[in-house]
C-alpha cells in the first residue's frame, strides 16, 4: 500500500481495511475440496451428518481394515477437510503477504493415518468447503464450530460400525479452537476420547493484529476492528478467547505451533497449554521457519511424534 500523510486519507484506508477484515467473519472464501483419498489409493465413503444444532456437515470416512481406532479431523479457518490451494488466486494474494504460499493439501494426513492403522473421520465445518451454511455464513472462531465437534462424536457413537472404536481427534487450528469450545459446553461428550492432536489453536485477537500490522495498520486499531465484527456477528474477540476455553480441557492433549509464525506469537500457544489442566500434556515447537503454512504441513514431514502420541494414548 502506498504510504500517505494525508490524515483524511489514512483514515479512510485504514477504515477501508478495518471493513474488509471484519466481513471476512460474515462473507468467508470457502477452499474447495481439491483433492480426494483416491488419489492416494485410499478408499472413502462420502458421508453427510448433522453438527449438533442440526447443520448438514459433509465428510469422508476412509476404513482401516481390521482396526479399531478412529481418528477424527477437521481443518483451520478458511480450509476445507482437503486443505487449501494457497499457491493459487486469490488464496495467494491473501495469504502471500505473510509468507504463506504453499499448497496445504491434507490427504496425505490421511494416508499416513490409514497407513498407520487407524480409520479416518474427515470433515467440513460449517461454512467451510462442501457443508451446510450457518448463521448467515458467519464464522464463530470456534464458538459456533464446537456444534461441528460435538456432531462428528455423535456421529461415530451412532454409526454401527464406529461406535465400539477408540477415538482420537485431530483437530486443526480453527478446528482446535472448536474443540476447546465443545469441551466448555459439553464436557461430557467427550467421555472416552482417548487423546487430541491439536495443531495451532490460535487466539483470534492475537492473529488479527499481526495481519494489521501486515496490512500496514497499527495494532491499536484492534478496538475499532472488534467494533466491527461484534456489528456484523454480534460475537466479540473477547467472547472467542480460547485461552480460557483451554481450561476446560481434560483430555490427554499434543499441541504443536510454528515457534516464529509472522502471524502469532509463542506467548499465545504457551498461555493454552499452560491452562489446559492436566498433567498429560504436550508442546511441540516447529522451528526454522515463520510460516504458518510449514506447521499444517509438519505431520506429513515429520509424523513420528504425533502417531507416538496416539499410539501411546490409543492403544
Amino acid at each position: 500500500m502506498t504510504p500517505t500523510t494525508d490524515t483524511h486519507d489514512m483514515d479512510e484506508r485504514v477504515a477501508a481495511i478495518l471493513d474488509e477484515f471484519a466481513g471476512h467473519f460474515v462473507t468467508s472464501l470457502r477452499a474447495p475440496v481439491l483433492h480426494h483419498p483416491s488419489e492416494y489409493g485410499l478408499d472413502a465413503e462420502t458421508v453427510t451428518f448433522p453438527a449438533s444444532d442440526g447443520v448438514p456437515l459433509e465428510g469422508w470416512f476412509v476404513p482401516a481394515e481390521g482396526s479399531d481406532k478412529l481418528v477424527i479431523a477437521n481443518h483451520p479457518m478458511g480450509f476445507s477437510r482437503s486443505g487449501q490451494p494457497t499457491h493459487r488466486e486469490p488464496w495467494l494474494s491473501i495469504w502471500g503477504p505473510s509468507g504463506n504460499t504453499m499448497e496445504v493439501d491434507f490427504v496425505r494426513d490421511y494416508r499416513i493415518l490409514h497407513d498407520a492403522g487407524y480409520n479416518v473421520l474427515a470433515y467440513d465445518l460449517r461454512n467451510h468447503g462442501l457443508s451446510g451454511a450457518a448463521h448467515g455464513g458467519i464464522i464463530g472462531s470456534g464458538w459456533l464450530e464446537a456444534r461441528d465437534v460435538l456432531g462428528s462424536l455423535n456421529y461415530v457413537r451412532e454409526r454401527a460400525d464406529t461406535r465400539a472404536m477408540t477415538v482420537g481427534l485431530f483437530s486443526r487450528c480453527l478446528g482446535a479452537n472448536s474443540t476447546f469450545a465443545a469441551m466448555t459446553r459439553q464436557p461430557r461428550a467427550f467421555d472416552g476420547v482417548r487423546c487430541l492432536v491439536a495443531p495451532q489453536p490460535v487466539t483470534t485477537s492475537i492473529i488479527l493484529q499481526h495481519q494489521l500490522e501486515l496490512a500496514g495498520v497499527s495494532r491499536a486499531h484492534i478496538g475499532a476492528l472488534d467494533e466491527r465484527i461484534v456489528l456484523r456477528t454480534g460475537i466479540s474477540l473477547a467472547e472467542r478467547d480460547n485461552r480460557e476455553w483451554a481450561k476446560a480441557v481434560t483430555t490427554p492433549t499434543f499441541l504443536y505451533q510454528v515457534h516464529d509464525d509472522v502471524l502469532t506469537e509463542p506467548e499465545d500457544v504457551q498461555t493454552m497449554f499452560d491452562n489446559i489442566p492436566v498433567a498429560d500434556k504436550k508442546l511441540h515447537w516447529v522451528k526454522g521457519t515463520t510460516a504458518r503454512w510449514d506447521g499444517y504441513l509438519e505431520f506429513q514431514r515429520r509424523p513420528e511424534p504425533m502417531l507416538a502420541w496416539f499410539q501411546e494414548h490409543m492403544n
